[in-house]
């Protein structure tokens, strides 16, 4: 569920095209909001090999071209140019992506097109038809049709001889540059309830894998996980628009059901019969987020036990199968969602923790030409200080420099950092009070920084990691302030009258005592960083359209989110709602006290998921909440899938109470003031049996409420036309019952 942050978790507002607006568009409309007026960010950048030039698809013409052709920036001067436009891409015909892998390209983040290695071709996915790009020649050529439709995972090998690719569910290779060569079939027993290399729905979304094959450094073999799925039960998810309804048939295990049992293989890449590792491991239940190659002779295997406190590294032989216990990571309560581990040449590897307090990177060596032979040793902890690593960038060999992000300083803002693996000659690269978002080219030599605070939105740039010299080659267009609203960073006190909050909050100017009504909408749950950022945040318009119709919005980040240590986020264990209630309600009690011009009677509260089941539970066990929103909402945690929930609940039959507490249905009867519920019917994330089952008792007990369907919308209700339809209506409800 967390890592849904662009759409789900915030009130975000954005969208691919402008739609109507407002003739001095300083005067906020629900359709100028969802346009996202500042532009719309590169989308899927990567750096070539060689370090050389960072390519992405453009989204708009504001950087070079038109919006979908490939664009590449010269590292070294910033000059942006087209690399292959959209009329040669779409040249090479595709079938049309449906509604659900659009929407998970968009929300996971996945590319259109790779490099290979030598730096001088890309592979494209077109809808399952696999082309190969010459740069130089700016033409390609049909490799294969998979026909797989989109999200066939395609790989070249290390040495770009052969593309590897998924279809119906078993992984194939083909040689490169011979259409009419012959596909190699490296497994067969593919379907439905066997995946081969392929990844499932709960490691998509919560265990943030993107691929489950990698290719042998000498590209002579593949490792591959294989899932079972065989007793994952399976939720319907019906599509009523057909004359007859369709259904998809979703493999989703929920709390104590059995998780996909998994294995890791490897196989030639010449096909033949696949060698499975063996580790200590509890089929059903336990899982694998990462594995991969060591060197061309040994893998790794990692293992995370279901009840997330043990985290195990094993290191492999491929020939034999046998495998060794090298590094464990554990936690009384659970650990971190940081699963990489990163190796770095001669015998080393990083991995993250948050056992100290706060997630630091910690190296570790082992025995490079028997990696077999002995434990890995704790060579150094390479961070550490009162903050929070975000995430590993970058390794240059040479200088022996690994590049990461933290929020050294406040949790409020982010810098990308360099350090020496010897744990000197530490430096801040990124400039700028606000918040980076970076990625280290290959060669350690430049980086690709988007930066922006809460009143400046993003500018993209390419700098030197051994200069400050900069130079941006993407900037948001330009909008006027809103007028008639304020908003700031804000100051709280926890519920425990010690732990400071951090929230924001919009006001109406001018306003007089008493006069505002005030619409609480926090996320809530568990969050890799934190929601209250020094950032353009996407929620920014529409919380100043609030402003202007007369509304304040309070955002607060309460204990059990993120970026603030294990401590913080650990108080969501065994716990979703009383504590992170508690501190709400006293930030609201706070923010009544100091802003006069709030009307305290009139109180709005909504949020998306996480913050969807918020709203309901506030709802519920108060009376001070006299309208709300909840979009997508949980009802009932035993309804969400299984990895994410038992990591904070544990398993329904040993903590029933931990879940009734937690359940909005149980409680769906004490409902206070108005309610709007808005559901996708194709939501494959939070299933719109949430939705349901939460009415039904509302029924019962002759509780009005209000409900907003979107056909075959996905948990981000994407598109212009149902975004600015689920606006207007959350408008639309706090105009109605809260003035």
């Amino acid at each position: 569920m967390r890592r849904f942050l662009p759409l789900a978790l915030l009130p975000a507002v954005f969208a691919v095209s402008v739609f109507a607006q407002t003739p001095d568009h300083a005067t906020r409309t629900v359709e100028f909001a969802n346009s996202n007026p500042t532009g719309n960010l590169p989308r899927g950048g990567s750096w070539s090999p060689d370090g050389k030039r960072l390519t992405f698809m453009a989204t708009d013409a504001s950087v070079a071209g038109a919006a979908g052709d490939i664009v590449q920036v010269d590292a070294a001067t910033g000059k942006a140019s087209v690399l292959a436009t959209k009329a040669q891409l779409d040249a090479l015909t595709s079938d049309a992506v449906n509604e659900k892998d659009k929407d998970h390209r968009e929300r996971y983040g996945m590319s259109s097109f790779l490099w290979a290695d030598d730096s001088k071709h890309l592979l494209l996915d077109k809808g399952g038809r696999l082309w190969l790009y010459s740069i130089s020649d700016g033409a390609g050529t049909m490799i294969v049709d998979t026909g797989a439709g989109s999200g066939s995972d395609a790989k070249f090998s290390p040495d770009a001889r052969s593309v590897s690719y998924l279809r119906g569910h078993n992984l194939y290779v083909h040689p490169v540059g011979n259409k009419d060569g012959n596909e190699t079939a490296l497994t067969t027993d593919g379907s439905d309830a066997m995946l081969n290399g392929e990844v499932d729905w709960i490691y998509l979304e919560e265990l943030d894998v993107r691929s489950n094959y990698f290719w042998s450094p000498d590209s002579k073999a593949i490792a591959y996980l294989e899932m079972d799925e065989a007793k994952v039960p399976q939720f319907p998810i019906v599509d009523w628009i057909p004359t007859h309804a369709g259904v998809d048939m979703q493999r989703y295990p929920q709390p104590g059901d059995p998780n996909p049992a998994v294995r890791v293989g490897v196989v030639s890449a010449k096909g033949g019969g696949t060698k499975f590792i063996e580790v200590p491991f509890s089929a059903g239940n336990d899982s694998i987020p990462r594995f991969g190659w060591v060197d061309a002779e040994t893998v790794f295997v990692e293992v995370l036990t279901r009840d997330n406190h043990n985290e195990n590294l094993y290191f492999a032989d491929v020939k034999s199968g046998k495998s060794r216990l090298v590094y464990s990571n554990t936690d009384a309560k659970y650990l971190d969602e940081n699963y990489d581990v990163t190796f770095l040449p001669h015998g080393r590897f990083l991995a993250a923790s948050w056992r100290d307090g706060h997630t630091h990177l910690y190296l570790h060596k082992f025995d490079e030409k028997h990696p077999l032979n002995a434990d890995s040793v704790l060579e150094r902890q390479l961070t550490s200080g009162d903050f929070e690593v975000e995430g590993f960038d970058g390794f240059d060999e040479k200088s022996g420099t690994v590049f990461f992000t933290s929020n050294e300083g406040t949790p409020l803002e982010n810098n990308l950092w360099s350090e020496k693996l010897d744990g000197t000659g530490k430096r801040k690269l990124t400039s700028g009070n606000g918040v980076h978002h970076a990625m280290v080219s290959p060669d350690g030599t430049h980086f690709n920084d988007e930066f922006s605070t809460a009143t400046t939105p993003p500018v993209a740039s390419v700098c030197a990691t051994g200069s400050e010299k900069c130079e941006t080659f993407w900037r948001s267009k330009t909008i006027p302030a809103a007028t008639g609203v304020t908003s700031s960073i804000v100051t709280l006190m926890a519920a425990d009258g010690k732990t400071k909050l951090y929230g924001k909050l919009t006001l109406p100017t001018n306003s007089a005592v008493g006069s505002v009504p005030l619409v609480v909408n926090p996320y809530g749950g568990p969050l890799p960083t934190a929601s209250i950022r020094n950032d353009w945040g996407g929620g920014n318009l529409f919380n100043e359209l609030m402003g202007q119709h007369g509304f304040a919005v309070l955002e607060v980040d309460n204990r059990g989110m993120g970026g603030r240590g294990r401590d913080f986020q650990q108080a969501a264990y065994r716990n979703f709602g009383p504590v992170q209630f508690s501190d709400q309600m006293a930030a609201l009690d706070q923010t009544l006290a100091k802003y006069p011009q709030l009307d305290a009677k009139r109180i709005g509260w909504w949020g998306w998921s996480w913050g969807g089941s918020f709203a309901l539970y506030a709802m519920t066990h108060t009376d001070r909440i006299k309208a709300g929103v909840a979009v997508a909402p949980v009802t009932d945690f035993r309804n969400y899938d299984s990895i994410y929930t038992e990591r904070y609940l544990g398993l329904p039959s040993e903590n029933a109470a931990v879940y009734n507490a937690g359940a909005d249905v149980a409680a769906a009867k004490s409902l206070k003031g108005r309610v709007l519920i808005a559901h996708g019917t194709g939501d494959d994330n939070v299933h719109i049996a949430n939705t349901i089952q939460f009415i039904q008792p509302l029924i019962d007990a002759g509780i009005p409420y209000d409900l907003q369907l979107f056909p075959r919308k996905t948990h981000s209700i994407a598109g212009m036309e149902s975004r600015s339809e689920l606006f207007h209506r959350i408008l639309y409800q706090f105009e109605t019952y809260l003035k």
